[in-house]
C-alpha cells in the first residue's frame, strides 16, 4: 500500500533494538532504512543485525535499507594517573607526545600530525567541546596550552582542532577492514565521517565503487568550505550536527543545516538531518516540544530523511522514538504551508533530458488529476530527478533490481518496487498500471505518469514520459 509521508526516517540499530520482534516492531512504526554504527559492537553482531533486518525484508515483501556508518579517525588524549582531572581555567596545560600517564599538569595526545599544523592562537576542544584550551606555544611534539574553559578531564577524551584541515585520510584501518565486510553483507549505503576535503570521498568510491551508495557526513567546518564540490562527488549527504556543533559557534549551526539542504537539494542529492533530533526519549515516553519541532522544521525545509541514533539505539523508548517521528512528519506535511514551502524551493531544472522529463512531469501533474508518477529505473537514476521535484504526488519507483528498491528508501517520497525488466514502452506502461493498481495507488478510471529512460536498461538515460489510463480488467 502506499506510504502516508514522504520524508523518511533511519533508525540506528543497537542495544535497545537489535532483536527480531523489535525490528519488526520499528518497520510497522515507520523505520525506512536502518544504520549500523560501526564505531561500537563486534563485526558478529553487525553481521545479525544485517540477517534479521533481511528476515524482516522477505516476511513483508517490502524493501529496507541498510545504512553502515564508518567510524573515521578517532582523535582522543591519553590516560591520567587518577583517571581524571579538573582544570582550572587560567591554568596552563600541556599535550605532548609522552605515552606516560597524565596529571592537572599536562597528558599524551598520541598525534603528532595534530602537532604538525597547530600554531600559537590555535584553538583545542576536548570532551566534545566542554574543555577549550589555547595554544600558547607548540612544537613538533608539545602544545603548551592555557585553559579557558576548564572542568573535569578523563582517559581519553575526544580532540577537535576546529578552523584546521588536518593531514590524515577519513578512513582507518579499522574503516577499510569494516568497509570490505559490510559491502560482503549487502549493505545499500556507505556514510563516511571525518570528511575534510573532496579528496576523502573520492578514496571511498575508489573502493566501494557501485556496490553501494556513498553518504557523505558534514560534521567538520572544513567539508562545509567545499559544500559544492564535495555534494557533487557524494550519493547522499548527512547533515552531522553533533560534530558540527562542537567545531563551529551553536547559533552558526542552524543557518549551515540549511545551506547544506538547499544546496543538496539543488544537486538532487539525498539529505539527511541527523544527532538529538528527539535526544530525550533516550529516557522519556515523550519528546519535548523543541525537539518536535526540530523535526518539522527539517521536513519543512525538504529533507529526504530525519535520523535517531541513541533514540533508537541505547533508548528506553526505541519504538515509540520512530512512531512519534512519523506522527511529526505525517502532520507537516498535511499542513498547507509545507506545500507553499516545498515549491518555493524547488530548484530550477538543469539543461538535460532527465530534468527537461521530470520538470515536465511536474507541470502535467499540476494540470491534470494524476495520482502517482511511476519512475521505471536500473540505477534510480530516474526516481532521483523526480524526487527532486518534490511532486504534490507520490512517486513509485519500479525497479528489476533489489539492490536499486533498497537504496531508494532513503529518497523523499519515493516508495520501490521489483518490477520484472522491459524492453518496450508496452511492457513499461502494462506493468506500471497493474502495480500501481495492486499497491492502491490508483483504480480503474484513474490517471498515471509514467517517466523511463530509452533505449531501456542504459542507466542515466531519462527521456520518456507517458501519462496513462489504468484500465478494468474486464475492459
Amino acid at each position: 500500500m502506499r506510504p502516508a509521508r514522504n520524508a523518511k526516517i533511519v533508525a540506528t540499530l543497537g542495544p535497545s533494538s537489535d532483536g527480531l520482534n523489535t525490528i519488526r516492531a520499528l518497520v510497522n512504526a515507520g523505520a525506512d532504512v536502518f544504520r549500523l554504527n560501526f564505531s561500537h559492537g563486534e563485526l558478529a553482531h553487525h553481521r545479525e543485525r544485517v540477517e534479521r533486518i533481511r528476515t524482516i525484508e522477505r516476511e513483508l515483501d517490502h524493501p529496507i535499507g541498510i545504512l553502515l556508518d564508518l567510524q573515521g579517525p578517532k582523535l582522543r588524549i591519553g590516560a591520567f594517573e587518577e583517571g581524571a582531572v579538573h582544570l582550572e581555567a587560567g591554568a596552563r596545560f600541556r599535550l605532548d607526545l609522552d605515552e606516560e600517564a597524565g596529571d592537572r599538569r599536562r597528558v599524551c595526545l598520541p598525534h603528532p600530525e595534530i602537532m604538525h599544523v597547530i600554531a600559537p592562537g590555535a584553538r583545542l576542544l576536548l570532551n566534545d567541546g566542554r574543555i577549550r584550551l589555547e595554544v600558547i606555544d607548540c612544537d613538533e611534539d608539545y602544545a603548551e596550552c592555557k585553559v579557558v574553559t576548564g572542568g573535569e578531564l578523563s582517559d581519553r577524551k575526544g580532540v577537535n582542532v576546529p578552523g584546521v584541515t588536518l593531514p590524515i585520510s577519513a578512513m582507518t584501518d579499522k574503516d577499510r577492514v569494516d568497509l570490505a565486510f559490510g559491502l560482503e553483507l549487502g549493505v545499500d549505503w556507505v556514510a563516511l565521517s571525518f570528511v575534510q576535503r573532496a579528496e576523502d570521498v573520492e578514496e571511498l568510491r575508489r573502493q566501494v565503487g557501485d556496490r553501494a551508495g556513498i553518504m557523505t557526513k558534514l560534521e567538520k567546518p572544513a567539508a562545509v568550505a567545499h559544500l559544492d564540490e564535495i555534494v557533487s562527488l557524494s550519493d547522499a549527504v548527512m547533515v552531522a550536527r553533533g560534530d558540527l556543533g562542537v567545531e563551529m559557534r551553536p547559533e552558526e549551526v542552524p543557518s549551515v543545516q540549511k545551506r547544506i539542504v538547499r544546496v543538496c537539494r539543488r544537486a538532487g542529492k539525498p539529505v539527511v538531518v541527523a544527532t538529538q533530533m528527539l535526544e530525550s526519549m533516550i529516557t522519556s515516553p515523550t519528546p519535548t516540544r523543541a525537539e518536535t519541532t526540530d523535526v518539522a522544521t527539517a521536513i519543512y525545509d525538504g529533507v529526504d530523511a530525519v535520523m535517531l541514533s541513541g533514540e533508537t539505539a541505547i533508548g528506553e523508548y526505541p519504538v515509540e522514538a520512530v512512531a512519534i517521528m512519523h506522527r511529526i512528519i505525517f502532520e507537516t506535511e498535511r499542513d498547507p504551508y509545507y506545500r507553499e514551502t516545498i515549491d518555493a524551493l524547488t530548484p530550477h531544472p538543469d539543461a538535460v533530458s532527465g530534468d527537461a522529463i521530470c520538470a515536465a512531469m511536474s507541470r502535467v501533474v499540476e494540470i491534470m488529476p494524476i495520482k502517482v508518477a511511476i519512475t521505471y529505473t536500473d540505477s534510480g537514476s530516474t526516481s532521483l530527478r523526480a524526487a527532486r521535484e518534490r511532486p504534490r504526488i507520490p512517486i513509485l519507483c519500479l525497479t528489476p533490481y533489489q539492490a536499486t528498491a533498497r537504496r531508494m528508501q532513503l529518497v523523499w517520497g519515493v516508495h520501490a518496487e521489483i518490477a520484472v525488466a522491459a524492453d518496450d514502452v508496452d511492457t513499461v506502461v502494462a506493468t506500471a498500471c497493474q502495480i500501481a493498481a495492486r499497491e492502491e495507488y490508483a483504480v480503474p478510471g484513474e490517471h498515471v505518469i509514467i517517466t523511463a529512460g530509452m533505449p531501456f536498461r542504459v542507466p542515466g538515460n531519462t527521456n520518456l514520459l507517458r501519462i496513462a489510463r489504468l484500465r478494468d480488467e474486464h475492459q
